[in-house]
């Protein structure tokens, strides 16, 4: 198993919690083993890509019946969970934020969203599947006494540079940002900028591009 002075490529780590979704999904079908070419072309990668992510971790199995499915997912789950409870803060409860909160909440046990976050008086005070709303003027407040480590941006960009200073003083330590502006934390937070429509155009460029290929031939 990895140490903490042995870092996971980020490309890794994606591709591990993909595993794992699909690992899960197998078993509940009744899969017990699964070749490491099998589990590559639900993903689209290759066999090779596959067990160099697994030896990094240090996984080993019997090849010869693949790998133990069960097992695979406990060792997966050694690695990418964290020991206690992750508690998670949704910040903006537009359309996105309760989609994301109606769809997540539950599906993983050591992430747990606990909290959410908007200045919308006809918000604050409701719940979306038993999570309370509240004030980003209690944002620091919440974020104490719930012991809510990660922050879930989904408000609108406009606003989403103002929420950089709450965050970092209220002690946040991952951000998982979903607006389309870029933001920047000091060392020790960890954040992801995930754009959505930046994402979706590059799905569509790359249409095009078949499509334009396609009428030349």
């Amino acid at each position: 198993m990895p140490t903490s002075n042995n870092i996971i490529p980020e490309k890794t780590i994606e591709r591990l919690s993909e595993y794992r979704r699909t690992l899960l999904s197998c078993h509940k079908q009744g899969v017990t083993h699964i070749f490491s070419h099998v589990l590559a072309g639900m993903h689209g990668i290759t066999a090779v890509q596959v067990r160099r992510d697994l030896m990094l971790i240090g996984f080993s199995s019997d090849t010869k019946k693949g790998y133990d499915v069960k097992v695979l997912i406990e060792f997966i789950n050694n690695i990418l969970d964290s020991e206690n409870v992750m508690n998670i803060g949704i910040i903006g409860m537009g359309h996105l934020g309760q989609a994301i909160t109606k769809y997540f909440n539950g599906k993983r046990l050591k992430l747990r969203i606990v909290a959410s976050f908007d200045v919308d008086e006809q918000k604050v005070g409701a719940s979306i599947d038993e999570i309370p709303c509240y004030h980003m003027d209690r944002f620091e407040e919440i974020v104490s006494s719930m012991d809510i480590s990660i922050a879930v941006i989904c408000s609108p960009t406009r606003v989403a540079p103002s929420l950089v200073v709450p965050i970092i003083n209220a002690g946040i330590k991952g951000v998982l940002n979903f607006t389309s502006a870029p933001l920047s934390f000091p060392h020790g937070i960890v954040s992801e900028n995930y754009d959505i429509t930046t994402i979706l155009e590059k799905v569509a460029y790359f249409v095009k591009e078949s499509d334009e290929r396609d009428d030349k031939n």
